[in-house]
Formats: structure tokens, C-alpha cells, sequence
């Protein structure tokens, strides 16, 4: 009679020298594709420190040789960051909360297998994200419902976002249906199991979606560009293209004030104002990050 081989419980596994090679192969692999997300930041980082004389010289570097500030000196003299950074905090929280909350409503009766007409209106939904009305048609209802120069323009437009609507409902879809009918028995409508019951667990699917809504606000320069007017009402991403533009034309005097080698800071700038408008996102990415984990285990199998 064979002898069983029995593995005992905790026991560590030995790895053939195969199976060594390939788990070499593919940690140098990811470790390479890291590099090459991780370093381009990293140098744009360290160029916006940097002079531009060091920029025009090195063609790469992670740690500039002088430190210097004058790049995030010109953005803000010239222009009001701060504003800016304002305007864009108050378009990204208000924008982020009014489509979730429209997607988040519009979403959880779709999922609902005895709501009337939930294919016909999903058809709906699936044909705007194919075809839209254009820019000028836009424009003109933006204009003709007196939106235009407010912040209602970017945010109205946005409310749902086909593509996000879907994943939320396909979420609510792999809820168990139990959950309703244990609801139903215990006397709650339906407000009341969407408000008490899905929402307390689709926090992996509410943190995703609004930070792709958030990430969508903060990032919007055409449509800003489009519908406002109003100097004062810019967001961050319009004050930086004026920063940039204005680089490009630097000044004599300019020029002696911040003493970069008769150079103009334009790579500098440039730089600078792509860190100004990164780090807000990369500062709330930490806190949103393990609902993406949470989010991958969704509908696993429990057993």
C-alpha cells in the first residue's frame, strides 16, 4: 500500500528552483514597471526645486544640486493660487456630493429585478454614452437656462456619469437579495432599505466612484474655460495655464528679481504647477485606497 504524503497544517512549502526563477523574473518585472510610474514623478518634483539653469543642463536627475524656490514664488506672485485652490476645493466637494447623490438614487431602483421599465431606461442610459448632443448644443442650453459663468454649468451637466452609474448598479445587483426581503418583514419601505440597509455596505463602491467624480472636478480646465467668465471664480487648473502662459513671456526685471542666470523659469513653473495640482489628490488617495481592496472582494465566495 502507497504511503500517503500528508502536508501538516502551517507547514512551509518548498519551491523548486523553477518556481524560484519565475518569482525572480516577475518582482524584477514589477519593480521595473514601478520605476518607471514612480521616477517621472520623482522628477518633477525635484525639477520644480530646481533652477532652470540645472534643468536646461541635466537632462535627469532625482535631487537637484541647488534648491530653489523661485518656481513656486513666480506661481504664486502671479497669480492668486490660493483662490484658485479654494474655488476648485468648493467645485470638486459640491460636485462630488450632488452626482453621487444622483447616481447613488438613480442607481439602486435600476438594480431591482421588480421595477417597471429598468432595461428601457438602462437602454437609455447605455445611448448617452455613445452619442451626446456636441459642445455648441451645450452651450446654448447652458446659456439659455442662465447658467453660464456659475458653477451649476460644470456641475449640472455631470450629474451622472453613464459609465459610473453602471458600476454602482451593477454593486447594488450582487447585494443579496435577503437583505430586502428581511427589510420588507420587519416593516421597512424601500427608502428606508436603501437609506439603512445599502448604503452602510456599499462604502467600497462610494468611496471609488467619488473619487473618480472628485479626481474628474479637480482635472476640468475645458469646460471651465468654456462656462466661466469671472476672474474670481476660476479654479486651480485655469490659474495655472495663466501661470504657464505668462512663463513663457518673463520680464527683464522679472528676471533680475529672481536671479535664475538671465534665464526665464519656464520648465520650473511648469513644473511647479503640475505638483500644485497633483499633491491635493495624491494627500486623499491614502484614505480611499483600501475601499479599492474591499472593492475587489466584493461577491467573493464565503465558505
Amino acid at each position: 500500500m502507497a504511503k500517503e504524503h500528508v502536508v501538516k497544517e502551517g507547514a512551509k512549502v518548498r519551491k523548486s528552483t523553477g518556481d524560484r526563477i519565475v518569482d525572480v523574473i516577475i518582482y524584477v518585472a514589477l519593480g521595473l514597471i514601478a520605476l518607471s510610474t514612480v521616477l517621472p514623478f520623482l522628477y518633477v518634483v525635484a525639477g520644480s526645486f530646481a533652477t532652470e539653469k540645472e534643468l536646461t543642463e541635466k537632462a535627469f536627475f532625482i535631487i537637484p544640486t541647488q534648491v530653489s524656490l523661485n518656481a513656486y514664488q513666480y506661481a504664486i506672485r502671479t497669480a492668486n493660487i490660493l483662490r484658485g485652490l479654494k474655488n476648485s476645493i468648493i467645485l470638486t466637494i459640491m460636485g462630488t456630493v450632488m452626482c453621487m447623490l444622483f447616481s447613488l438614487s438613480f442607481a439602486y431602483p435600476l438594480s431591482k429585478m421588480h421595477f417597471r421599465g429598468r432595461n428601457w431606461i438602462m437602454n437609455l442610459v447605455i445611448v448617452t454614452m455613445l452619442f451626446s448632443g456636441g459642445m455648441i448644443p451645450s452651450y446654448m442650453v447652458i446659456n439659455a437656462y442662465g447658467l453660464y459663468d456659475t458653477y451649476w454649468a460644470l456641475v449640472l451637466p455631470a450629474l451622472i456619469n453613464p459609465f459610473n452609474m453602471v458600476i454602482i448598479k451593477k454593486f447594488f445587483t450582487g447585494l443579496p437579495v435577503e437583505l430586502d426581503e428581511a427589510s420588507y418583514m420587519d416593516g421597512a419601505n424601500d427608502l428606508q432599505i436603501f437609506t439603512r440597509v445599502a448604503l452602510p455596505l456599499s462604502k467600497p463602491v462610494i468611496a471609488s466612484i467619488s473619487l473618480f467624480y472628485g479626481v474628474g472636478f479637480w482635472n476640468d480646465y475645458f469646460n471651465s474655460m468654456i462656462y466661466l467668465q469671472t476672474a474670481e471664480k476660476f479654479p486651480i487648473q485655469i490659474q495655472l495655464r495663466s501661470i504657464i502662459l505668462l512663463s513663457s513671456t518673463f520680464s527683464d526685471a522679472m528676471m533680475d528679481f529672481y536671479d535664475m542666470n538671465g534665464a526665464p523659469p519656464d520648465k520650473a513653473v511648469k513644473m511647479a504647477c503640475t505638483v500644485i495640482a497633483t499633491v491635493p489628490v495624491l494627500c486623499i488617495y491614502p484614505f480611499v485606497q483600501k475601499y479599492f481592496t474591499k472593492g475587489v472582494m466584493v461577491g467573493a465566495v464565503k465558505g
